[in-house]
């Protein structure tokens, strides 16, 4: 008998959605404590038209998807499978006694198998309302944080620091919309929000990069790409350059909150007071803040208008040789503190 694969008529699955999952894998268990603790597996599903997300599904909803699924297409005992019904693969069975974390992952093979196998039937299954509701990312799971994706990473190598003259800012780069904690040094630890400067592509699901001065790989999951890897060297180096880069500070009692944000404005720009507020807001999650600069003397300066805006730009020119910035990075710098803290301005006689 063929490969599952082989069943398919390739023309009819060149029609089918973009967004039919065609693939998924299980990339790590998740504990969920209430009432009753269980665990939950983090699946990374791959749709026809090559996007790829996460969601999270109990032992029990597999359970309950193969069961509607065997009621609607299992062919009767002693039957050949007929046009509307196919031969489901097996689904590892229930385990009654047992440490749960231990059964979740040893049904990790397994299920994966299941799934291979599934999502390789015939494309007219793939069409399934019960199978497309099982692999659609919903609202929840869409806003979950990933805590790990151990079984998606790849073989780690030693990975060799960025030059510091290199031209970061034409480069190919990601923004983490999670936050994501590297397991070794040749992994990225990430903060959301934070904008990580691609190298390379590691597999499919790994990506390579440097942020805050590291280089290492990280999950493509946990972020969003701004501007995708090339996939020549003659595509790098000929493609548009239409980013520049804003280093910003959120001064709190707590401490200091780090970021450059890569805006499509030309370095040359004037941006008003207004843009400014809104985009600084937006990127700290903080509504009642205000904005500042540094002056020549090091003291914070509070920008209240667009002619301080002037002024904090020709300042910071002046100020230019003596910062060593990389290309395609404005020369002035954002401080943001939240409106009601002056304990941070220099107020001494």
């Amino acid at each position: 008998m063929p490969p599952p694969q082989q069943l398919r008529d390739e023309s009819d699955f060149d029609q089918l959605p973009h967004n039919i999952p065609i693939s998924a894998t299980i990339a790590d268990i998740e504990e969920k404590k209430g009432f009753i603790d269980y665990f939950r597996f983090v699946m990374e599903v791959k749709t026809r038209g090559g996007s790829k997300y996460l969601i999270y599904r109990r032992y029990s909803e597999f359970f309950n998807l193969h069961q509607v699924l065997e009621s609607k297409y299992s062919p009767e005992d002693g039957e050949k499978p007929a046009p509307n019904t196919c031969i489901l693969p097996s689904l590892p069975g229930k385990v009654f006694i047992g440490n749960k974390q231990e059964i979740a992952e040893s049904r990790i093979p397994g299920l994966n198998t299941y799934m291979k196998r599934l999502l390789g039937l015939p494309t007219w299954f793939l069409l399934d309302e019960a199978l497309r509701m099982f692999f659609y990312q919903t609202e929840r799971d869409s806003q979950h944080q990933p805590l790990a994706l151990r079984r998606l990473r790849p073989p780690t190598r030693k990975v060799k620091p960025l030059k510091p003259k290199m031209d970061l800012f034409s480069s190919p780069r990601a923004e983490a919309m999670f936050d994501f904690r590297g397991n070794g040094k040749a992994e990225l630890n990430l903060k959301r929000g934070e904008v990580i400067f691609l190298l390379r592509r590691v597999n499919a699901d790994w990506l390579e990069g440097t942020v805050n001065n590291q280089t290492g790989i990280f999950p493509e999951s946990f972020v969003k790409i701004i501007k995708p890897l090339a996939e020549s060297e003659s595509e790098l180096e000929g493609g548009a350059r239409t980013y520049s880069c804003l280093r910003c500070f959120l001064l709190t009692p707590s401490g200091v909150d780090t970021r450059d944000v890569c805006v499509q404005e030309d370095l040359t720009i004037q941006p008003t007071y207004k843009d400014l507020l809104s985009r600084m807001r937006n990127v700290f999650k903080e509504d009642d803040v205000a904005l500042n600069y540094r002056d020549p003397e090091g003291d914070l300066v509070r920008i209240l208008d667009d002619e301080d805006v002037l002024l904090m730009i020709k300042e910071s020119r002046g100020q230019q040789g003596k910062v060593d910035r990389p290309v395609n990075q404005f020369p002035w710098e954002l401080h943001v503190t939240l409106a009601w803290d002056f304990s941070v301005y220099n107020t001494k006689a």
